[in-house]
């Protein structure tokens, strides 16, 4: 008796499938909108946060930690027994047939060998996670202040626009009344155009580091239009001894003291592989010469290690081990000489921001306002009041760049140590 599919199974089976394609698309939707922007400002624990989540290298790492997970299941895993059979003589009352079981049986600890190197693997692989959040880490407090400067590069170029087209009214009306010669007005429009460009080259600047941060969880095009910041907080950080006593817990040192462990794992397991393997076999033999008996077979075969017991294998690995080794006292050293550079860049830097700040800053803020007044009631010529005006714009830009130097050092300073500075005390700019 047959049954025919009734058409409502059918589409109960359609609407299933498509129920399942859906729910698909939406956790994939759901997983692309988690490592979106959410708002027009960012804030840089948002940006930490979305580039851990979606960062393409994390997600290597992580693929790679997951791959190890099968090296560690096929690590504990026995050799395989084999079977096999043999027919001797062809004709039927003289023909014996053999049927053999084989096991192979490893001896020198050779899967505890493989088991040990595969836990350390393992570890290897979440050392490497570690480092590349560290790495990611530094990459985006360097691109978040990097950003973060060009806002105010944009903001000091809008003023100093609006100042340069205040001077260019100023001076026109004192042509225009006979007090200045045409030649104020003439410099007054270079300076006009001067301030234009230097806003369209902030504008791009902006958009460029705009990019730049963004790209970090793998979004093309930024859906935040400003990021949110005190660009002149610069972090404390310990003093350079206490910063030294941290290199040992360094992500780059890890992982090379764990290259050092798989060194030694990979040489055990080709010391290992000198002890040969036996196999066992049991088996029967039929022999029809003897009245079709079966006969019980024993075996045991052992290699003869005379020529080749792995000795070049062993010399190798010996070899990678002394060499990781030499691997970690070159990292030090390089991290150690890195650590003591960029920490007296930070020193350099916080000492010129105070300096420009508390000094500098105050000084030509009142040079270029006393020559601004001056000049508005004919006591200064126009020169005056842009040598003022492009001492104050190059002031400010001098104190940007410098606090964007603090901040690029704090960031390789966490990409040598990890995360060990505090970014979150800091005080939202007015």
């Amino acid at each position: 008796m047959q049954f025919s599919t009734p058409k409502c199974l059918r589409f109960g089976i359609q609407n299933i499938l498509i129920s399942l394609c859906f729910l698909s698309t939406s956790n994939f939707a759901l997983a692309r909108v988690d490592t979106q922007e959410n708002g027009s400002k960012l804030t840089l624990e948002d940006a930490l946060n979305l580039s851990y989540n979606a960062n393409p290298e994390i997600a290597v790492a992580i693929r790679e930690r997951e791959a190890i997970e099968g090296v560690k299941v096929q690590a504990a895993i026995r050799p395989n027994p084999s079977i096999s059979t043999s027919i001797q003589d062809t004709r039927s009352a003289n023909r014996q047939t053999l049927l053999q079981l084989n096991q192979e049986i490893e001896l020198g600890n050779k899967r505890q060998a493989r088991i040990e190197a595969a836990d350390i693997y393992s570890k290897r692989a979440e050392a490497e996670i570690d480092s590349k959040k560290s790495e990611i880490h530094a990459n985006v407090i360097s691109a978040f202040f990097t950003v973060l400067v060009a806002q105010e590069r944009l903001s000091l170029a809008k003023s100093s626009l609006e100042v340069a087209n205040l001077g260019l009214n100023a001076a026109s009306k004192r042509v225009l009344a006979g007090k200045s010669s045409p030649v104020e007005e003439t410099k007054s429009r270079i300076a006009e155009s001067n301030a234009k460009i230097e806003l369209n080259q902030a504008i791009t600047q902006l958009k460029t580091s705009r990019k730049r941060l963004a790209a970090l969880w793998g979004n093309s095009l930024p859906v935040f239009e400003s990021v949110e910041g005190n660009v002149t907080h610069i972090p404390e950080t310990s003093n350079l001894l206490e910063l030294t006593n941290h290199l040992e817990n360094a992500p780059a040192i890890k992982l090379a003291k764990i290259e050092i462990d798989s060194r030694s794992a990979l040489t055990k397991i080709e010391r290992s592989k000198a002890t040969p393997n036996i196999t066992l076999s049991a088996g029967v033999i039929n022999n029809q010469e003897l009245g079709g008996i079966n006969q019980a077979l024993l075996g045991l075969s052992i290699p003869i290690p005379v020529f080749d017991r792995n000795q070049g294998n062993v010399q190798q690995a010996v070899s990678r081990q002394y060499k990781a080794q030499d691997e970690l006292v070159a990292i030090k050293n390089q991290l150690d000489a890195n650590l003591s550079s960029q920490y007296e860049r930070l020193s350099a830097a916080r000492q010129a921001a105070d300096s420009l700040k508390n000094e500098i800053l105050p000084g030509a803020q009142s040079a270029f306002d006393a020559a601004n007044k001056g000049f508005l009631a004919g006591k200064f010529n126009f020169l005056d009041v842009l040598d003022a005006q492009r001492t104050l714009f190059l002031t400010k830009s001098q104190y940007v760049q410098t606090l964007l130097e603090a901040h690029q050092a704090v960031a390789e300073i966490e990409r040598i140590l990890g995360d060990v500075v505090n970014h979150h005390t800091e005080e939202r700019q007015e």
